[in-house]
């Protein structure tokens, strides 16, 4: 079976396999509720500034510049805070797993690898983990090259 077995309190829940493939993660309330409410927003103050007969051009203008302000706030303070966070916790659990696994610093190696390298890097198991960091230094590997040579994907179900 290609899924994850996992018991929460009681309750039986069966979870894809991730991989490649279905790695993204989206929250549900903020992409496919709130921004797509502010696109329509959008859309309407747009719509209304352009057939409006009464002359409130003006007044449809600025809901539009705010329904704009408003989504554009949100997507960049969440993304700041969150992906700062979790872009600290990357680098730290990546050195902590090739210390424990190599005896060595991972500081020193990670200052020739792009984050999203780090990143890509995680998903490998500890198996393949040395060997692949090692190839990826050597042959300059992109984070999607990275991703693709990993043989036993390790899931992150906890990304923000």
């Amino acid at each position: 079976m290609n899924a994850k077995h996992v018991n929460i309190a009681k309750q039986t829940v069966y979870m894809k396999k991730q991989d490649y493939s279905n790695h993204r993660r989206y929250y549900t309330p903020h992409h496919f509720i709130f921004y797509p409410v502010v696109l329509v927003l959008l859309i309407l103050a747009i719509y209304g500034g352009c057939h409006d007969e009464a002359g409130h051009g003006w007044l449809w203008t600025m809901v539009g510049a705010l329904a704009l302000l408003t989504g554009w706030l949100s997507f960049m303070m969440r993304q700041h805070y969150g992906l700062t966070m979790q872009n600290r916790v990357v680098r730290l659990e990546m050195r902590l797993r090739y210390h424990v696994l190599t005896g060595q610093r991972f500081d020193l190696l990670e200052q020739q690898l792009s984050f999203r390298q780090i990143a890509a890097l995680r998903f490998a198991s500890d198996e393949e983990l040395p060997a692949l960091v090692k190839r990826a230094l050597e042959e300059k590997l992109s984070p999607g090259d990275i991703k693709r040579a990993i043989q036993h994907w390790v899931a992150d179900d906890m990304r923000v």
